[in-house]
């Protein structure tokens, strides 16, 4: 059985990415992409489902675990009656193909250390072909082919690889598992040639993420957690195309039991300003340039077919699908793959992307001719469709509604397009976009607002509050101390708080067509802390940051929802938006001259 979500630290090579369990099981791993099939998947099934475990036959025995400082190389020691050794998990910046390297080293005494490997392709559907070679074992199915290099004796035991042996103080004991197309000749890939190599490629690691994290600028207060949640937005990038996914995991339940399961390994739309902002003013400007050459190309062609995600490489059609032979995380099915969203209308987009490039500009980042032609047609697209309904940021599988946080981020699009022919002389119809940015205002201050709750609604006509209003003064639609907005903020504080932590909306099938329940989500408590941040409200700001903060794991890692009920993170997991909103409401808190909530308004 998989643990809980805390229970898991990431590691990965900056093109797909393994979760490793506090038990020394590797519970996930997708090759060769953040989106390929699983080949350990034990983590939405059971251990036959495939999985990579290495620790002390004895049991009972004291875990502790860490990161190397500035670095996604991992440490996990665990204390035996016996004895101590350290399990160090890591991938190495891939150059060819992947590589996940484990070196087991003793620290004192001696332990008997127990280590057995399942390897089943397809999301654990597939057992494959296993035939022992000189340096270990070769594991194939179709298109997929792993070597397993090994210095300890391997042995076959009901369709698995186990491995028993003496770990002694000083010993340093290797295991590479490497992936490689099946029909490549063998010798013409890789990273390794066996397994002797992992030392090297360890230090090679361990210089490289140094090297990157000297990069960071900030300085400021919570530098150790930002940091981290750098180091993890790093992770979740796509290195060949700069496309940041917004977790490595598909369908870690929202709610325990649950339907609300879905497959997050693909790059949104919406992250992207959250995303420039926090790179870019953390001093990782080549991050945030890549980021934006993958925004741009994944939406270029007709503004009418725009998606709302993407793949990794900017593909657009993510056929959802779902896999009936794994049970689920604690039993929450279905598991999909895929995800239907990406054909979902939501006009919240228009408005990121419009930011985000803006953003971009004014920090410095170039604009080229295309990129201006493409924000063009989108805003002529734009303007024709603002009025419709859509499903909104959180992509509901309900009716279309007239969602007010669409109609402001629409408002959004416009200011932008404004902003940027006025301050960076860009061609276009200024006094159009004017007409069209007032025209979006004047429609939210009258349908989005209800007189009776003093509070502006989720959608149009409606008496519900949604944590989504929290961003109309972070993006400069109205100020945070406006009567309107101070009263938003009480009714979000009294219906979408439960123990200090902010639900997105009150759930229930006629708005999202799924059934009731989800934890708190947290982007949207960092976003209340800006929101306080902006009221003066500076030591209640503090107190939620610092609360959110209290629910990362032991190695500083959020997912995206957390529930009060059962006190435990749960949905996909490490969520990128989280870390991006720990970032950005961190420097917001900083009190420097750049803060993204007031960077956002000015703009």
């Amino acid at each position: 059985m998989a643990g809980r979500i805390e229970d898991y630290a990431l590691i990965g090579d900056l093109e797909t990415a393994a979760l490793v369990g506090r038990d020394g099981s590797i519970d996930w791993l997708c090759l060769p992409r953040f989106d390929s099939g699983a080949c350990f998947a034990a983590l939405l099934g059971t251990e036959d489902n495939g999985r990579w475990i290495i620790s002390p036959k004895a049991a009972g025995c004291r875990v502790t675990r860490r990161y190397r400082p500035e670095t996604l190389i991992l440490e996990t020691d665990f204390q035996t009656p016996e004895g101590s050794i350290r399990l160090i998990d890591f991938m190495p910046p891939r150059t060819v193909e992947p590589d996940l390297m484990r070196l087991v080293v003793g620290l004192k005494g001696s332990v008997t250390v127990r280590m057995e490997l399942v390897i089943r392709f397809d999301y654990g559907s597939i057992v494959p072909w296993v035939r022992r070679t000189e340096t270990g074992i070769r594991a194939i199915a179709g298109p997929d082919l792993v070597d397993f290099y090994s210095r300890v004796p391997l042995k076959g035991e009901k369709l698995r690889t186990i491995a028993e042996f003496t770990v002694n103080e000083g010993d340093r004991i290797p295991f590479v598992l490497q992936w490689r197309p099946s029909h490549e000749p063998e010798g013409c890939v890789g990273d390794v040639a066996s397994a002797d190599d992992a030392e090297r490629l360890l230090a090679d690691g361990d210089s490289f993420w140094h090297t990157w994290s000297d990069h960071c600028t900030y300085e400021g207060p919570y530098r150790e957690q930002v940091l981290r949640s750098l180091i993890t937005l790093k992770a979740l990038t796509y290195a060949p195309t700069g496309g940041v996914v917004a977790a490595p995991t598909t369908s870690l339940p929202e709610q325990l039991g649950g339907v609300r399961n879905w497959d997050y390994r693909y790059c949104w739309v919406r992250d992207a300003t959250f995303t420039l902002y926090a790179l870019i003013m953390c001093g990782f400007s080549e991050e945030a340039i890549a980021w934006r050459e993958w925004l741009l190309r994944a939406v270029a062609g007709s503004a009418s077919q725009i998606n709302i995600m993407y793949g990794l490489g900017g593909e657009r059609r993510l056929t959802e699908l779902e896999l009936p032979w794994l049970a689920g995380y604690e039993n929450s099915k279905p598991v999909r793959t895929g995800n239907a969203a990406h054909q979902q209308l939501q006009l919240d987009i228009f408005g990121e992307i419009m930011d985000a490039l803006h953003a971009a500009r004014r920090q410095g980042v170039d604009c080229d001719d295309n990129s201006w032609r493409l924000e063009i047609n989108l805003m002529e697209y734009l303007e024709q469709i603002w009025r419709n309904p859509d499903e909104g940021i959180w992509e509901v599988r309900g009716p279309r509604r007239n969602f007010t946080h669409s109609k402001v981020m629409a408002w959004v699009a416009a200011d932008r397009i404004v902003k940027a022919i006025e301050h960076s002389g860009l061609p276009g119809d200024v006094a159009r976009w004017r007409k069209m940015r007032d025209e979006i205002h004047a429609d939210v201050c009258q349908h989005g607002y209800n007189e009776s709750r003093r509070s502006f609604v989720q959608y149009y006509g409606g008496d519900e509050t949604d944590a989504s209003l929290l961003m109309l003064p972070l993006v400069g639609f109205i100020e945070a101390d406006d009567p309107r907005m101070k009263g938003t903020i009480e009714h979000i504080e009294q219906t979408l708080m439960v123990d200090g932590l902010v639900h997105r909306y009150q759930t229930h099938e006629s708005v999202d067509g799924l059934p009731a329940g989800e934890a708190a989500f947290l982007p949207c408590t960092f976003w209340l802390a800006d929101n306080y941040w902006l009221l003066g409200r500076h030591d209640e700001a503090r107190k939620v940051f610092e609360r959110l903060l209290s629910l990362a794991n032991d190695v500083g890692l959020l997912a995206e929802e957390y529930s009060p009920q059962h006190q435990r993170l749960l949905g996909n997991f490490p969520q990128a938006f989280t870390h991006v909103a720990l970032v950005n409401s961190a420097l917001n808190l900083s009190q420097r001259d750049q803060q993204p909530a007031k960077e956002r308004q000015r703009a």
